[in-house]
């Protein structure tokens, strides 16, 4: 058994993949760790944003909170309503390059310059409050184009490069490590790196240097997943999909609706937990840059290591049911956050979290990878960029509600700024911290309780596969008189 194979657990004996259509030469395989590491340059740059953007802008160099909130409200419409242009260009394009790689490479660089650009503020920006506001608005929201360029792409690779779930799964199972890793780089790792090693407290230096090094990094690893991945020059003779009436259909599936709403909760709770950490451990647990690291990294390194134990449960229980267990135990992994007061019970809190988080991680894109395969089989051409950005509409949304518990912090409990955090910013950063994301997932996994999911590829029409039974379409195919035929893999 080979490590890639081992990652997940599925047999090196599996067959290879073959087109994505019957009658068809098999092309050339994209291996899942050339892909799945991809992840891993995807990750980095966006995460330093989401986990260090608030603390250097309101904590450090003083921009106002519901300014801030103002600003990332407007950053969550706009990331929103450009996922399925983005998506759209993707599925409809044909090139010598492919359909996903124009915009993996387009999307590294872009990436890399604005990340640098959105943490290096020139000093007399910095001390001008209007300049300060505009300088964030453009490079937070060129800098979110950015990673939705690159991820309308990176995201439909995985339904169509990997047609089996068991290699499916392998491949989810490197990428997800991959950006666990990456999370213990820019968020574990970030705070002591730029206050401690590149910088010094109270100052933006370390996190500009830090900025630099990631964005260089992030996309050198993008383009060498983007040059590597093999896609399928079957799916070039596919029809290209029109916008509007793909749009239509995406919204007339109920799945889009009840699997979105699930993505888009738990989206909304780990944006929140992201961006809060650093304030949680500064004033909640009256915690260092140092305890904010040790923090991270111990959630971060506790999630690794039980996705293999979820990965298990997927392989003996299916996706789908591992998926609904896996959202009430991450829901409730919150509820000690609100109660820890120091490094130590805030680690404790801290590993509930991981659980449940990792349970999610594991089986949230082999769920939605079952609806995408679903909506090809049923009208016959591959729209995955466009489906996973209309599913971005739901998630990415999250910026409204991180604008809006931002914006709750300051009329309930005072807080605008480091230099004016209010009379109880522990207590504060303790709500928006736990019961915040709590109250999101329970959502979720309330809705999660009513969705009945398509089954797997090698399962669909099997009534004895893993999933089947109450809560799974056993035929994810075509609706009685629909006209269309599933596609033959």
């Amino acid at each position: 058994m080979d490590a890639e194979h081992a990652a997940s657990g599925a047999p090196a004996s599996e067959p290879p993949a073959t087109s994505a259509r019957a009658g068809t030469p098999a092309h050339p395989s994209t291996s899942p760790m050339r892909y799945g590491v991809g992840m891993f340059g995807t990750s980095l740059p966006i995460n330093l944003v989401k986990g260090s953007m608030l603390y250097v802008y309101v904590e450090l160099l003083g921009l106002d909170a519901v300014v801030y909130a103002t600003v990332y409200a407007v950053y969550g419409v706009l990331d929103a309503l450009d996922n399925p242009v983005f998506g759209h260009l993707s599925d409809r394009t044909r090139s010598r390059w492919g359909r996903r790689r124009p915009y993996l490479v387009t999307g590294a660089l872009v990436l890399a310059c604005t990340t640098i650009a959105l943490f290096s503020v020139p000093g007399p920006v910095a001390d001008s409050a209007v300049g300060l506001a505009v300088w964030f608005a453009v490079f937070a929201i060129t800098t979110e184009m950015a990673d939705s360029l690159i991820n309308a792409s990176y995201g439909a690779l995985l339904p169509e490069l990997f047609t089996h779930e068991r290699r499916r799964a392998t491949a989810n199972a490197v990428r997800q490590g991959a950006q666990l890793i990456a999370l213990v780089i820019a968020l574990a790792l970030t705070p002591v790196l730029a206050r401690n090693v590149l910088g010094t407290e109270g100052s933006t230096v370390g996190y500009g240097r830090l900025a630099v090094i990631f964005a260089v990094v992030a996309a050198t690893v993008i383009l060498w997943t983007a040059f590597g991945v093999r896609e399928d020059p079957a799916l070039d003779a596919e029809p290209k999909p029109l916008f509007f009436r793909s749009i239509g259909q995406i919204l007339s599936t109920s799945h889009f609706w009840t699997v979105g709403v699930v993505n888009a909760c738990y989206g909304s709770a780990m944006a929140l937990v992201l961006g809060g950490l650093q304030l949680y451990v500064h004033h909640t647990l009256g915690g260092s840059a140092l305890d904010a690291s040790i923090l991270q990294l111990v959630v971060i390194v506790v999630a690794i290591g039980m996705l293999s134990v979820w990965a298990a449960v997927v392989r003996r229980k299916g996706a789908a049911w591992t998926w609904r267990l896996a959202l009430p135990v991450a829901a409730v992994g919150f509820v000690p956050m609100y109660f820890a007061t120091d490094l130590t019970t805030g680690i404790l809190a801290g590993l509930a979290v991981a659980v449940g988080y990792s349970g999610v991680l594991a089986t949230n894109d082999l769920v939605i990878a079952r609806v995408l395969d679903a909506d090809a089989a049923r009208y016959g051409t591959h729209r995955s960029g466009l489906f996973l950005a209309a599913f971005g509409v739901l998630g990415r949304l999250n910026g409204l509600v991180t604008a809006a518990a931002l914006a709750s912090l300051a009329l309930w409990f005072g807080y605008r700024s480091g230099a004016d955090p209010g009379p109880d910013p522990g207590q504060a950063f303790r709500v928006y911290l736990s019961l915040y994301p709590f109250a999101l997932l329970v959502v979720g996994t309330t809705v999660s309780r009513f969705i009945r999911l398509p089954a797997a590829p090698q399962e669909t029409g099997s009534p004895d596969g893993p999933d089947a039974g109450p809560g799974t379409d056993p035929d994810p195919g075509p609706t009685a008189g629909s006209g269309a035929e599933p596609v033959t893999r």
